[in-house]
């Protein structure tokens, strides 16, 4: 890895007419990694992560519409498709033929469906929980009548139109905020992640920077018979990542694991649903062996 490499370099490009923002982590003659953050977070979550795989990747990491330094989708509506296109926008603008992609959450279930589209253009995957809702949320959801559903989600969205985004009095108050959210982490992380999460706004005060409208699930069911059949057209190594702790269901022993190809599961002990902060070495050690084979040429 060059020397001078030291942080991300800042850069955006265009989907959907939306600027999206990406970090680029240098080293450009490596092979390429994306790594795909989950809802509510931002590029820059990844940074332990980038700073362990760029001496042997060159590491990109997108802010996802809506999210970090992206532009904010009109009207509101965010789609896994729409997620969908605006990394193979990525990947085009980037000019990259193959690449692997890690991603957490959100970011998962957007790798997974990018490498069923497009099987050929990704080396390996890593998902951490990405599998999207576990059997059993499924089967709640398939009880609900399609105007129930519909009518929920508007209420939803008028609620977040009548909320005003939450403000703090100082970066220490936000990280306050982040620390209950997730107890696993160190008040270091939460400070890291607080600092690269919030705006500051003209009165002073700061506020996250992902649109509010992101907490809100769309009206259609998740379709898990389309699931499984982009899952079966992933043609690369794929590594399904569950922390222990998570609510995130066990692949294997719900069965969801069975569409892959080429699949395997890896339980972190000791970390729930935000593996890579939860348990950041053993994540490391479990992702660098699996990715290892890619930085060989083939």
């Amino acid at each position: 890895m060059p020397a001078e490499i030291i942080g991300p370099s800042s850069h955006f490009f265009v989907s959907q007419r939306l600027r999206l923002h990406y970090v680029d982590w240098g080293n450009e003659s490596a092979p390429p990694l994306l790594l795909v953050h989950g809802g509510r977070d931002h590029a820059r979550s990844w940074d332990w992560v980038a700073r362990d795989l760029r001496a042997h990747f060159h590491v990109i990491a997108p802010d996802l519409r809506g999210h970090g330094d992206s532009a904010w989708a009109v009207g509101g509506l965010y789609s896994l498709s729409e997620f969908v296109l605006d990394l193979a926008q990525l990947v085009e603008a980037l000019g990259v033929e193959r690449a692997a992609i890690v991603g957490h959450s959100l970011g998962g279930a957007i790798a997974l469906r990018y490498a069923g589209v497009f099987p050929e253009r990704v080396t390996k995957l890593v998902a951490i929980e990405g599998l999207g809702p576990p059997p059993a949320m499924i089967e709640r959801q398939r009880g609900k009548p399609a105007w129930e559903r519909l009518g929920d989600w508007i209420d939803s969205m008028r609620d977040l139109a009548r909320r005003d985004p939450r403000r703090y009095p100082s970066i220490e108050a936000a990280a306050k905020r982040m620390l209950e959210a997730n107890s696993f982490l160190s008040p270091e992380q939460a400070r890291h992640l607080t600092v690269h999460g919030v705006a500051r706004n003209e009165d002073g005060s700061f506020g996250w920077k992902f649109d509010n409208y992101v907490r809100s699930f769309a009206p259609q069911r998740f379709d898990e018979e389309e699931a499984r059949s982009l899952w079966a057209r992933i043609a690369c190594p794929t590594l399904l990542v569950r922390g222990t702790e998570s609510w995130a269901g066990d692949p294997v022993e719900d069965g969801r694991i069975e569409p892959f190809q080429d699949a395997r599961r890896v339980n972190i002990e000791g970390a729930a649903h935000w593996v890579h902060h939860d348990r950041l070495d053993e994540f490391l050690r479990v992702v660098r062996g699996f990715l290892d084979a890619a930085t060989q040429p083939g």
